[in-house]
């Protein structure tokens, strides 16, 4: 076996072990940092591979969140019949960002601004939207049960925490296939130069929509695990920018447009902050925005030292490809 094949056997046979070792915290802390893995491998799709930067991918957690907790809160669907639904919705809203936006040559930091005001008029209709709880939240009937109920997506942590590393490692297998393909080439292309790969023949319009159609779907489903995890739904949580920013973190920190960057870095993230909560709390101090002062710090010394992020050094130290 190859040393890459041998490192990722490694890590995902610890990775399936981890329920049984680990006790309730260190399991939710486990099932945060495969989320943010997820989700920031979603983002990654459409920044890292295709270059167009957005600041608004709460509003695809969002959409996907509320597309499959709102049947199965007023009709009783689970979550399996709204996560089509949900990943739909989300692309379908990506896609007429995109094309306003790559229409009318909205590109870069413009662009990046459009979607943080699209996640947030979004959030401001929800705050007026009485079918779906308004600014009171949804809550979603959970039945406390240990044994497993895949149909209604219920049972004990250990089912989420499996889900979600399902999930992660599957869009890590996507990612993969997708920088291989044509698709992957192109995005590529148009990242580093979009006129030149305009020049080569490359329909920009059309692959940018796509990469933007598929981070917006993968994101989705991650806000359907969010509704069915969590159990209850706020549009200002779930559509705020700070949750934005939060997918966006780990990705720059692992490192942009690689594909074990953004596991890598969700876990860094992940792991400061609730360590510096939970030592916070041991020495009895309860300080306001502990997290936020973390991911600053953190993201300082990326920008720094490491500007590339964490992955691509780590990577030429153990003999990989980044």
């Amino acid at each position: 076996m190859t040393r890459p094949a041998v490192l990722l056997a490694i890590l995902a046979a610890v990775a399936l072990v981890f329920p049984w070792l680990a006790g309730a915290y260190a399991l939710s802390v486990g099932t945060l940092i495969l989320y943010f893995a997820y989700t920031t491998q979603a983002w990654n799709v459409m920044m890292g591979f295709a270059g167009q930067l957005s600041l608004g991918h709460s509003l695809y957690v969002g959409v996907g969140a509320y597309a499959a907790g709102a049947l199965y809160f007023h009709y009783g669907i689970g979550p399996w019949a709204g996560l089509p639904l949900a990943i739909a919705l989300a692309a379908l809203i990506g896609v007429a960002i995109g094309f306003l936006a790559f229409r009318f040559g909205v590109a870069g930091v413009y662009f990046a601004l459009l979607t943080i005001a699209f996640a947030e008029f979004t959030r401001i209709g929800f705050d007026h939207l009485s079918w779906s709880g308004g600014p009171g939240g949804m809550f979603l009937k959970v039945e406390q049960r240990e044994s497993i109920d895949l149909i209604h997506f219920r049972g004990p942590p250990a089912l989420y925490y499996y889900a979600m590393l399902a999930l992660a490692a599957g869009a890590l297998a996507f990612c993969s296939k997708l920088l291989g393909s044509r698709a992957g080439y192109y995005w590529r292309a148009i990242r580093e130069n979009e006129e030149a790969a305009q020049a080569l023949g490359i329909h920009v319009f059309r692959w940018k929509l796509l990469a933007v159609a598929i981070s917006a779907g993968m994101t989705a489903i991650s806000g359907v695990f969010f509704a069915f995890y969590y159990n209850n739904l706020f549009p200002e949580q779930i559509f705020n920018t700070s949750r934005s920013i939060e997918i966006i973190l780990g990705s720059v920190i692992g490192g942009v447009g690689t594909l074990f960057g953004p596991i890598l870095g969700a876990a860094v993230l992940i792991l400061l902050s609730e360590g510096v909560t939970e030592a916070l709390a041991a020495l009895g101090w309860a300080i306001p925005g502990s997290k936020q002062v973390v991911y600053g710090v953190v993201l300082l010394g990326v920008v720094v030292f490491l500007p590339h992020g964490i992955w691509p050094p780590l990577a030429r130290r153990l003999g990989l490809r980044p």
